[in-house]
């Protein structure tokens, strides 16, 4: 199965502000989020792309807009349901005054209980991202072969969300993950699990480019269908 790319998209205006953004509209990368989205191309030049899913908000277009330029044979497709949480009525809000919030604790804690007012429920952003990928995982296989690789620019909930879950984690421990703005998460689907190759990863990303056969002297590698005795080359 496909090897997915997770880009978190760079750092926002609502980022460098302390702002729980969500589904607000008109959020934009700042100044370091465009570099950061400019850097994107060269860090992903050694890496054959079947295609590139995103996030309907403006963020993400924003961070994929400098790899188009670089691909412009790169399929491009928006999925809404890789898009940021619904938080409800928590959208737009200062993070440090939404700190004081009861509901607060739960989010931290206990996530898979948590229902946003107004909003959805932390489980149901969960579900409906990991659906996406299985479908996409399905067709990019189905269109390019086993061993494509894809790209999905989302959001750190998100992310963290399906890091979760190919982990085998339950969802009240997904907050123990951390995504840098514009890193990357690699994560290698096979027929028995999930590999999880890179975890926001922020420098070089060519060794995830797919190997010869003998690359290791015929050595499994991370994300083959049995798991690497002793950590691997």
């Amino acid at each position: 199965m496909p090897t997915l790319l997770l880009v978190r998209h760079g750092r926002s205006t609502a980022n460098t502000s302390g702002l729980l953004a969500g589904r607000t509209p008109g959020v934009e990368l700042e100044e370091l989020g465009a570099a950061q989205a400019a850097a994107l191309p060269d860090r992903l030049a050694a890496l054959p792309l079947a295609a590139a899913v995103h996030s309907p908000l403006e963020r993400c277009r924003q961070t994929l807009a400098p790899l188009a330029a670089a691909r412009p044979e790169l399929p491009l497709h928006t999925d809404e349901r890789i898009g940021e949480c619904d938080y409800g009525d928590w959208t737009g809000r200062k993070l440090a005054e939404l700190n004081e919030e009861p509901l607060m604790a739960t989010v931290q804690q206990h996530p898979s209980a948590a229902a946003f007012p107004g909003g959805e429920t932390m489980r149901g952003m969960q579900t409906r991202a990991v659906e996406a990928v299985r479908e996409w995982n399905e067709r990019i296989e189905r269109e390019h072969g086993p061993d494509a690789a894809y790209l999905m620019c989302s959001h750190g909930d998100i992310i963290k969300s399906l890091v979760a879950d190919a982990l085998g984690m339950h969802l009240d421990l997904f907050q123990r993950i951390h995504v840098e703005p514009c890193s990357v998460t690699a994560i290698r689907y096979t027929s028995l699990r999930p590999f999880l190759l890179r975890l926001g990863d922020t420098g070089d990303l060519a060794s995830l480019a797919p190997r010869e056969a003998d690359a290791v002297r015929g050595a499994p590698q991370a994300g083959d269908d049995g798991a690497v005795v002793g950590g691997g080359a």
